[in-house]
C-alpha cells in the first residue's frame, strides 16, 4: 500500500520556488518577444503589401498548426545548433515564436474591430495611413485586444511546462528532477499542479481587475 509524504514538499519548498520563479522568468521574457512579433506579423495579415501580407499569412498558419512541443525540439535541435541558443534561449524562443503567431491574430482582429469610418475620417482630415494608423487605429485596437493578450500570458505558462522536454530549467523539470530522487510522484505533481493553478489564478484575477478599470474608464 502507498503510503503518503507530504513532508517531501515542505523539505523541498526552495525547489518548486525556484522553479516556479524561473517558469515566471521564462514566461515574462517570452511574451515580451512575441508582442512585438504580434504586433509586426498581425499588421502584415491585413496590409496592402501583397508579399507582406503572403510572409504573415504563411508565418501564422504554419505556426499555429505546428504543436508546441515539436516547434520547441526543431529549435532547439536544428535551428539552435546553428545559433548556439541552448536550452534557455530555446525555449523562450519557440515559446515567443508560438505565441506571436496566435497574437498576429488577435491583433488582426482588434485592428479589423475598429470601424473604417475611423481611417477614413482620419485621412481626411489630411493624415497618412501610417499617422493615421499609429494615433487613431492602434490606440484603439488596444483596448480591444488587452483581454486576450492577458489571457495568451496566461496560457504560455502553461504551455511552458512543456520546455522541460529541452532540458531548459522551471517547475515542470524541477518536479522531475525531485520525483526522480524522491519517488514521491503523487505528492510532488499534486503540489506542482497546485502552483500552476495559483500562478495562472492570481494573474487572471489580476487582469480581471484590470478589465474592469478600462471598462469603467472607458464609460
Amino acid at each position: 500500500m502507498y503510503m503518503y509524504d507530504w513532508s517531501v514538499i515542505t523539505r523541498n519548498m526552495d525547489v518548486f520556488i525556484y522553479g516556479a520563479l524561473k517558469t515566471l522568468e521564462i514566461s515574462a521574457i517570452s511574451i515580451l518577444l512575441a508582442i512585438p512579433i504580434g504586433i509586426i506579423f498581425g499588421m502584415g495579415r491585413i496590409s496592402k503589401n501583397k508579399f507582406f501580407r503572403l510572409i504573415s499569412s504563411i508565418y501564422v498558419e504554419i505556426i499555429r498548426g505546428v504543436p508546441l512541443l515539436v516547434l520547441l525540439i526543431w529549435i532547439f535541435f536544428v535551428l539552435g545548433q546553428f545559433l548556439k541558443l541552448g536550452s534557455y534561449w530555446g525555449s523562450i524562443w519557440g515559446l515567443a515564436i508560438f505565441a506571436g503567431a496566435f497574437i498576429a491574430e488577435i491583433v488582426r482582429a482588434g485592428i479589423q474591430g475598429v470601424p473604417k469610418g475611423q481611417m477614413e475620417a482620419a485621412r481626411s482630415l489630411g493624415m497618412s495611413h501610417a499617422k493615421a494608423m499609429t494615433h487613431i487605429i492602434l490606440p484603439q485596437a488596444f483596448r480591444r485586444v488587452l483581454p486576450p493578450l492577458a489571457s495568451q500570458f496566461i496560457m504560455l505558462i502553461k504551455d511552458s511546462s512543456l520546455i522541460s522536454i529541452i532540458g531548459a530549467t522551471e517547475l515542470t523539470l524541477d518536479a522531475k528532477n525531485l520525483v526522480a530522487t524522491s519517488f514521491r510522484s503523487i505528492e510532488v505533481w499534486t503540489f506542482v499542479a497546485v502552483v500552476y493553478f495559483i500562478m495562472t489564478f492570481s494573474l487572471s484575477l489580476i487582469i480581471r481587475y484590470f478589465e474592469t478599470r478600462l471598462s469603467k474608464s472607458e464609460a
